[in-house]
């Protein structure tokens, strides 16, 4: 009897991970209208969300823009906004919670997202900003980082049949291209144009 091996995304596996945390979190902070609630374990999430959110955008960048060395979230604005049609535009639902984001909607040209100016406060002066470390921040880096992840594994060619459904987040309609039954489970198959 042999065992059969795919090559697994660390980086989707990071994502489900951080979504696993963030479940659990949805157990003692309702996600219904606790935006502004903050926490050592929101923090954590935030700060950890963030953080591969510049590794994938990075890396992202990397395969856009040959030798790209693109470093921050401003450098890497030209570069995923010129070689993508909607990834600004991506939403994000968490259906339990009747909730859609839409985490890059505010990044411009040296214009970080909102969430990302939290992280960093957070990061670098944790003693005067913890109150940023918000559920709201929270939610928009780690569905952020799944729209960052989504693009990555596309432009690396990931196939979809190889990816774990996320438990709590999921593509709005109009990026669901479609949803099935395939060889190694449920998966769905994301439209990005």
């Amino acid at each position: 009897m042999g065992i059969q091996r795919t090559d697994a995304s660390l980086h989707w596996s990071y994502f489900l991970a951080l979504e696993e945390d963030l479940e659990r979190l949805s157990r003692y902070v309702d996600f219904s209208g606790n935006d502004q609630t903050y926490s050592l374990d929101i923090a954590r999430l935030l700060l950890s969300s963030s953080s591969e959110v510049d590794v994938v955008l990075r890396q992202l960048s990397k395969i856009y823009l040959e030798g790209s060395n693109a470093s921050s979230i401003n450098a890497y604005f030209p570069i995923i906004n010129g070689h993508t049609e909607d990834f600004i535009n991506f939403e994000v639902t968490l259906p339990r919670y009747g909730i859609t984001l839409k985490p890059w909607s505010n990044w411009g040209e040296n214009e970080p997202p909102l969430w990302w100016q939290a992280h960093n406060k957070v990061k670098h002066h944790r003693h005067q900003h913890y109150t940023n470390a918000s559920l709201k921040n929270c939610l928009n880096a780690v569905a952020a980082l799944y729209i960052a992840v989504l693009y990555l594994l596309k432009a690396q060619g990931v196939d979809e049949e190889v990816l774990q459904i996320p438990k709590i987040l999921n593509v709005a309609n109009n990026h669901k291209h479609s949803a099935y039954m395939g060889h190694y489970g449920s998966f769905v198959a994301y439209n990005f144009s």
